[in-house]
């Protein structure tokens, strides 16, 4: 019985917790992440403040990621003029020269980094499918995770507002 009114107390403050966050409405900063870029440039996520960042974790072996990467090119081509960036990386099962030969033959035209370690996965709440899609504000904030293919046309609206809106 003791169990039970444990789990019971656990459960009702896991609920006022996320209450309280949806409550509050605070925004989760996206982390700090050092990567290297494919052409060897190091680099760190703090340098991308100030623009929306679409970050992209993906894998080669992934269909559906290989499926909206087109969409991916399309949508960085079309808001890269107005402040907007695309962070792409690699999973750490992803085999390197694998990474670098996509990146070559569709000539992707953002920045792709290989999180060999599994760190950056870690640090952005421990993502384990691909494709996971962050949309970060301005000022670092997450106001969006998609897991799977994203609906584009609403990604685009999302994207439109955030470039309007004032660091």
């Amino acid at each position: 019985m003791n169990i039970v009114r444990v789990a019971i107390a656990a459960a009702v403050l896991v609920a006022v917790g996320l209450a309280t966050t949806l409550v509050v409405g605070g925004k989760e900063m996206a982390p700090t992440v050092q990567y290297t870029l494919l052409d060897g440039t190091k680099q760190s996520s703090d340098a991308l403040r100030g623009k929306v960042v679409l970050v992209n974790f993906w894998a080669t072996s992934c269909t559906t990621c290989v499926k909206e990467m087109p969409h991916l090119i399309e949508t960085h081509q079309k808001y890269q003029a107005r402040g907007f960036e695309t962070l792409s990386i690699a999973m750490a099962y992803d085999p390197p020269a694998y990474v670098m030969n996509f990146t070559e033959t569709r000539k992707l035209p953002f920045r792709v980094t290989m999180d060999t370690t599994g760190e950056m996965a870690k640090k952005f709440g421990q993502v384990q499918l691909t494709p996971t899609t962050f949309v970060l504000n301005k000022k670092g904030e997450i106001v969006q995770r998609y897991v799977g293919e994203p609906d584009f046309a609403q990604l685009h609206a999302l994207l439109e507002k955030l470039l309007a809106e004032s660091a």
